[in-house]
């Protein structure tokens, strides 16, 4: 089973940026995609962004997009999260999750395997 590792969080002012790391380890070979998610305290986590290793296809939550950027490192098992102009709304703790369904990836929760420890984001002045 494939383990993932988080970091790069911290303290940022507003329109502040940092890049979120995610690590593989262990079983690495048997999912299909990546996926960011975050949550804040007292709120349900929500999905943030999601990106397929094979084909390179990105997908976004309409309050991070044009803001956030996903890539992916398939050489070393790493998958970024670069968040740019951030407000303080996206103060959470952000983790990562393998995707283990193949056809259209991302598109369904189920899919996804267990979370990294998670990393914590907190925006403000």
């Amino acid at each position: 089973q494939v383990h993932f590792v988080e970091s790069g969080g911290g303290l940022v002012q507003p329109g502040g940026s940092l890049r979120l790391s995610c690590a593989a380890s262990g079983f690495t070979l048997n999912y299909y995609a990546v996926g960011w998610f975050r949550q804040a305290p007292g709120k349900e986590r929500e999905g943030v962004s999601c990106i397929s290793l094979n084909s390179g296809y990105t997908s976004y939550a309409d309050s991070v997009k044009g803001r956030f950027t996903v890539s992916k490192d398939n050489a070393n098992y790493t998958v970024y999260l670069q968040m740019n102009s951030l407000k303080p709304e996206d103060t959470a703790v952000y983790y990562c999750a393998p995707y283990y369904c193949s056809g259209y990836v991302c598109s369904d929760l189920n899919c996804f395997g267990s979370w990294g420890q998670g990393t914590q984001v907190t925006v403000s002045s």
